[in-house]
């Protein structure tokens, strides 16, 4: 391993502040959305725009500043992916999962990390978690097979993060689980992407035949949850002392949040210049003088804005548990979880109030309404997001039952 490339402190760029990497991304909004159509008709988010993302270093945000990223908060974080998802929730959905990763990543052993970034520092990937294939135990590492589904950005990635279950020989049962990093030549893509919305993820499947995997590029489930991954070591921030599962549901939530904020953007410009034709009225009016719709606007902020101080709320928390030197309890885990699809959950109801009174117009596939609408319901369909599940965990927590998990 002597022979991979170790961060050069003279790269690491220039940390901006905070509220200037969110503006980098609102500043992307007006060409995200110019491209939403294309990004469904391609079913791929763009190499320009991940090339742009890039640019304004937007990657960076959650990156270790060993290798040139700017180790800011969650709730920066979750900012600048809902910026993006109020461009296009596609485009934010890979993004997100991606500039998310880049935490993930820094929890791995040095050697993975000085892989993944030592020659290509803005080298990004995709992931899926759910154990699609095994992890058989070999000399230096494992022999992994297997196939994964909704690997979404796959299309966009130089990597795969991906679940898989830990095995000392093909024909003993798995002992344990975790998650391999692979580089994209190893891998292979099913196109089999064809959905009603967040098309432009490309959320397609991979495929793994007997490849390699050395031993650093596997992070157990145990390490990931321990608060003490083997990145720690080098990762001194209080990032890395953050039980995966505890906020990693964020790269779903944030982009979901800024869908309803993107929806409600746009529908004002709709309906601010929209007057009717006056087919059930006596002459045309404007659709912005219609206490209803007034009504529609003002209960959509509301939310979205309640969503907002939710998450806002527990991103602080968290890390200021984490600066306390303390674990998280098991309440405190339940009600992020909670809070997290609960703010989903505002997100889908804001944009439900609007897409209902969008009339015939709204229902043209160049319209933008129409698109958050099914990205939104179609991201809080994800099981990390699904009311049912989150509700369930939080309520019983709450009346002291027990979890029935303690991966959350």
């Amino acid at each position: 391993m002597d022979t991979i490339e170790r961060p050069d402190v003279s790269r690491t760029a220039k940390r901006p502040l905070a509220d200037e990497l969110v503006a980098r991304a609102a500043a992307l909004k007006p060409a995200l959305r110019a491209r939403q159509r294309e990004t469904e008709r391609n079913r791929r988010v763009s190499d320009e725009t991940v090339a742009e993302l890039k640019a304004a270093g937007l990657y960076k945000t959650l990156q270790p500043a060993r290798y040139g990223g700017y180790e800011f908060d969650f709730w920066t974080f979750t900012r600048v992916a809902a910026e993006i998802g109020a461009g296009c929730g596609s485009t934010a959905w890979v993004f997100s999962t991606a500039a998310q990763h880049q935490w993930q990543i820094g929890m791995y052993d040095d050697a993975a990390q000085a892989e993944v970034w030592g020659e290509m520092p803005e080298a990004i990937s995709a992931s899926s978690y759910s154990p699609g294939g095994v992890a058989v135990e070999v000399d230096g590492g494992y022999r992994v097979s297997g196939k994964w589904l909704y690997c979404s950005g796959v299309l966009n990635a130089d990597w795969m993060i991906l679940g898989a279950r830990i095995a000392k020989d093909a024909s003993s049962d798995p002992h344990g689980q975790g998650y391999i990093l692979v580089p994209k030549a190893e891998y292979r893509v099913e196109d089999n992407w064809d959905v009603v919305g967040l098309i432009g993820t490309g959320s397609n499947d991979v495929l793994i035949d007997d490849v390699f995997v050395p031993a650093h590029r596997m992070l157990t489930l145990e390490q990931a949850l321990s608060g003490k991954p083997p990145g720690a070591a080098v990762n001194s921030h209080d990032l890395w002392k953050v039980p995966f599962f505890a906020t990693i549901t964020l790269c779903l939530c944030a982009p979901a949040m800024g869908m309803a904020q993107g929806a409600l953007e746009t529908y004002i410009d709709m309906v601010g210049v929209r007057k009717t034709r006056g087919a059930a009225l006596s002459q045309p009016q404007s659709m912005a003088d219609f206490p209803t719709i007034q009504v529609r606007v003002a209960e959509a902020a509301a939310s979205i804005d309640a969503a907002r101080m939710l998450v806002k709320r527990d991103c602080e928390d968290i890390l200021r548990a984490m600066g306390e030197g303390r674990e998280l309890t098991e309440a405190e885990r339940a009600r992020n979880k909670g809070d997290l699809g609960f703010a989903v959950k505002l997100a889908r109801k804001a944009t439900d109030l609007l897409y209902e009174s969008v009339g015939g117009a709204g229902l043209s596939n160049d319209t933008m309404t129409q698109r958050y609408w099914r990205d939104l319901h179609s991201a809080s369909k994800h099981i990390s997001l699904n009311w049912d599940m989150c509700s369930t965990l939080y309520g019983r927590v709450a009346l002291g039952l027990p979890a029935g998990t303690a991966q959350f």
